[in-house]
């Protein structure tokens, strides 16, 4: 899974630096599908995995606002802050909890750790789908979504970036 959450993340930073290209009007216009537009949809993609591993983990959901994280700058510095979080905990936990149910507030469902990290992983795939589908509307080229060549098969455990 560790690979996983690697390669979710090295795309969604790529899509970062892809946005640079996009004024904010366009980065906020409304677009058929996905959640409405580019900005939201990355927003969405870190308050989703944000949220489940805070479920995971028992803590209180903190529920972020599109309003207080609407400009580019500001929903990477939310991926970034997240993501330190997020990487340690998949790192201390990740095989250890495979089959614990989890209860989480926003759901009536107890769903496995394994359930909701495969949820994780595979929600942020279908989004950068929608983002991938919205760039060629743009006539722009996607983010490249492959995950051979990546290099990601010789992380060892060290998921985040930033350490």
């Amino acid at each position: 899974m560790i690979k996983f959450f690697a390669y979710n993340w090295q795309v969604r930073d790529e899509w970062f630096v892809w946005c640079n290209q996009l004024t904010m009007k366009e980065l906020l216009k409304e677009r058929r599908g996905g959640v409405g537009n580019i900005l939201n949809t990355l927003f969405h993609i870190i308050d989703v995995e944000y949220s489940w591993i805070r479920g995971i983990q028992g803590k209180e959901d903190l529920v972020f606002q599109f309003a207080d994280y609407n400009t580019l700058e500001k929903v990477k510095s939310l991926s970034v802050k997240s993501r330190s979080e997020i990487a340690e905990f998949i790192k201390a936990n990740v095989g250890g909890l495979n089959e614990k149910l989890v209860s989480v507030p926003w759901d009536e469902e107890p769903y496995t750790f394994d359930e909701i990290i495969h949820h994780i992983i595979t929600h942020e795939i279908h989004h950068i789908g929608q983002l991938s589908v919205w760039a060629r509307e743009l006539d722009l080229s996607p983010v490249p979504a492959n995950f051979i060549g990546r290099e990601l098969m010789k992380i060892k455990g060290n998921i985040n970036e930033n350490e």
